[in-house]
């Protein structure tokens, strides 16, 4: 029997590409979404955009502006403090359950992510940062076999993925503590509690960078 994997239908492989293009920050807070912009952007049919644009719109990842025309959501402070609770909450419990079955050479592997993710930093490469951060926490969370709340937490990262784009450009000379080399080390050691502290320590540092920002356009 073959073990080729059979290539995905053109509505999901849409809808995973529009969904990167606001996860990474392609698409930025309070930008229009409209199907033929997603046509003209991805090369796909009207079917597949409109599709994909139905199941994002459903995720919370767009929202309809008062001219009722979809756009990418702005978030406020109290949206953005109620994504704190919610990912403070879960992922942290998501690492920790993922860091009891890991091996040596899974932790070798989220280490040469994070060695990744310091150097798009340091070049300023956003769009490589924003990749490879989401790379090292799925990378990590996988490991979980929890989907249920791996499912949660993907909604959540959709909703604050425009709005970190917007923090790492603005930060770009005041990096962020690489509370990644804390979880990894945490790994190394058994101390499974400290993984999720360090997860949670993480978030926070992410999310008080887009308060700032939220703060300052106000």
């Amino acid at each position: 029997m073959s073990s080729t994997t059979a290539p995905l239908p053109d509505h999901e492989v849409t809808y995973r590409k529009a969904r990167d293009l606001i996860l990474f920050g392609e698409l930025l807070p309070g930008e229009a979404v409209t199907i033929q912009g997603i046509v003209d952007r991805l090369g796909t049919g009207i079917t597949p955009a409109r599709e994909a644009i139905r199941r994002l719109t459903a995720e919370g990842a767009l929202r309809a502006s008062d001219n009722r025309r979809l756009m990418v959501p702005e978030l406020t402070i109290e949206q953005l403090q109620e994504l704190t609770y919610a990912r403070t909450g879960i992922e942290p419990q998501i690492a920790r359950l993922a860091a009891v079955g890991m091996e040596p050479a899974d932790i070798d592997t989220l280490e040469q992510i994070d060695e990744e993710v310091n150097t798009a930093l340091a070049a300023g490469d956003i769009r490589a940062y924003l990749r490879h951060n989401h790379r090292f926490h799925w990378t990590l969370y996988a490991h979980s076999e929890a989907e249920i709340l791996m499912a949660t937490a993907a909604s959540h990262w959709l909703r604050v993925g425009p709005s970190l784009r917007v923090m790492v450009k603005q930060a770009r000379t005041d990096p962020l503590p690489d509370m990644h080399e804390v979880a990894i080390q945490a790994l190394r050691d058994g101390d499974y509690e400290t993984v999720g502290e360090a997860i949670h320590n993480d978030i926070l540092q992410g999310h008080a960078h887009i308060a700032q920002g939220l703060e300052e356009a106000d």
